[in-house]
Parts: C-alpha cells; sequence; structure tokens
C-alpha cells in the first residue's frame, strides 16, 4: 500500500506492491534478515526451549518444594516490568567499577577493559535479556506437562533397571512432543514478533542496524524513523512480510513434529 491517508485506504488505486519491492531492494534488507535469524534462533533453541526444558527436568526430579521455589525464582524476569528490567541489565553491563558483570566477574578474572559492555557485546545481551524472559514460559508449560505423565510409566521405568537419563530420554521426552509443539511454535512467533526489549536495551544499536530485527524495523519505519518521518504503509509492508513469515515457520514445525500424528485418537485392540 502506497498512500495510507485515512481517507485514501479504500481505494483500489492506493494499493501496490512498490512497498515489497522496496523491501527486497533495501540495502540493509540481508543483514536484518541474518539479524532476526540469528536472533530468533539463539534465542529459542538456547533458552526459550532449550533452557526451559532443562530447568522443567531438574525441577520435576528433585524435592517438590524445592523445585517450586527454583521455578518461582526463574518467573522474576517475566513478572518484572520490561523497562525496570532492561534498566537492570543496562546497569549492569555498565563499566567498572559501576557495573556489576565487568567489577566482579570479568576483572577478577582479569578479562576485559571495563567498557561498557552494551557497546561491544550488544548480540549477547539482546540474546541473554529475551532469553531469561522466555525460558520461564516453557519452563512452566513443559514441568507442567512431566508432572502430567502417569507415574506408572516412571515407576516400570526404574523397576526395569532405567537410569534417570534413561528415564527421560525414553518415556518422559516422546510423551511431551505435543507442549515441545507447542512451547517451540509460539516461541518462535513470540521472537518474531516482540521488539521492546531489543528498542529498550539498543534501539537497534549501537552501530547502523547492527542489533536490528524484523519487528523493530516495520517499528521504525512506521513509527519513529532514523529519519524522522513515518512511513505507515512502508512499515505495515515489513510486518505483512513477518506474518508469511510466521507462518511458513508455523506449518514446517508441525511437519518436523508430525502434527497429524499427534491428533490421531489412540488405536484400541481387541480380541
Amino acid at each position: 500500500m502506497t498512500n495510507f491517508g485515512i481517507l485514501e485506504w479504500w481505494n483500489p488505486k492506493n494499493w501496490s506492491l512498490t512497498n515489497y519491492i522496496k523491501i527486497f531492494n533495501n540495502h540493509f534488507f540481508p543483514k536484518i534478515l541474518l539479524n532476526t535469524i540469528m536472533y530468533t534462533g539463539l534465542t529459542l533453541f538456547l533458552f526459550n526451549v532449550g533452557m526451559g526444558l532443562v530447568v522443567a527436568l531438574i525441577t520435576t526430579h528433585i524435592r517438590r518444594r524445592t523445585g517450586f521455589a527454583f521455578r518461582a525464582a526463574w518467573l522474576l524476569p517475566r513478572i518484572t516490568p520490561v523497562v525496570v528490567y532492561v534498566m537492570m541489565w543496562k546497569a549492569m553491563a555498565g563499566p567498572a567499577p559501576m557495573g556489576i558483570i565487568n567489577d566482579y566477574f570479568l576483572r577478577p578474572l582479569g578479562i576485559g577493559s571495563g567498557e561498557y559492555l552494551l557497546m561491544t557485546n550488544p548480540w549477547v545481551f539482546v540474546i541473554l535479556v529475551n532469553g531469561f524472559i522466555g525460558a520461564s514460559f516453557g519452563m512452566i508449560l513443559l514441568s507442567s506437562a512431566i508432572e502430567s505423565i502417569p507415574k506408572d510409566y516412571i515407576i516400570a521405568s526404574k523397576v526395569d533397571g532405567g537410569s534417570t537419563w534413561q528415564t527421560i530420554r525414553y518415556v518422559e521426552l516422546p510423551m511431551i512432543k505435543w507442549p515441545l509443539l507447542f512451547v517451540t511454535t509460539y516461541q518462535t512467533l513470540s521472537l518474531l514478533t516482540s521488539f521492546e526489549q531489543i528498542l529498550l536495551l539498543t534501539d537497534g544499536g549501537p552501530g547502523l542496524y547492527q542489533t536490528e530485527v524484523w519487528s523493530l524495523m516495520a517499528y521504525h519505519r512506521a513509527f519513529a524513523t532514523y529519519f524522522g518521518n513515518t512511513q505507515w504503509g512502508y512499515g505495515a509492508a515489513w510486518s505483512v512480510v513477518l506474518v508469511i513469515i510466521g507462518i511458513a515457520m508455523a506449518v514446517i514445525y508441525m511437519r518436523v513434529f508430525k502434527f497429524g500424528e499427534l491428533l490421531q485418537e489412540p488405536k484400541i485392540e481387541t480380541l
């Protein structure tokens, strides 16, 4: 759409593929696409699914009260207001002696030069900030799924001499495929469309488009561009392409996790 005026949007003459062509002709298009893939992939598999699954498995194999307290602590990043949460990370990444990470972790190890870590390693903090929030979501759903597995299966595995790892691998993981599919799909779509943490943390910087992801680019173009003018139609075009990417990823996940087989009714053999 090239004309996004309130009174002109309905006119077919104002609709065209100009903005979509403009996206793929954008000089920074490959960089933004690569940033989005890297940010989504690393955050998803290291934290939102990976760390969430690890925490869920650990907390369901220790004392119930201890596991509950540990899971409650992991919820703090999610329930903390996003502005407060990001400001805490900015303070921790500050130069020594103010920054906790520089002063208490890097300096005793003799590494780092006391610089502002958010300027030198922005992607590390972008992934950590979003990862700790996303891991709590996967932890809640996956721990609930693990605890809902009938205890008879776990007891049978132990009676047959299975170790804890064997029980996890051959009993628990196969029985939580459906929750894993949901967490992976939902968190992928969430990461593709969320940008508020990056906006507050780096605003796509510190260099030109260094941490700019697809959803943040759509926001900048539509409401707060680097060039000082709003381009609603152009920003909407970036959003439409993002929706198409999200649908494609959801279909791929359904194929990988064999969504059709998960929905099949159990077969009961009769004599």
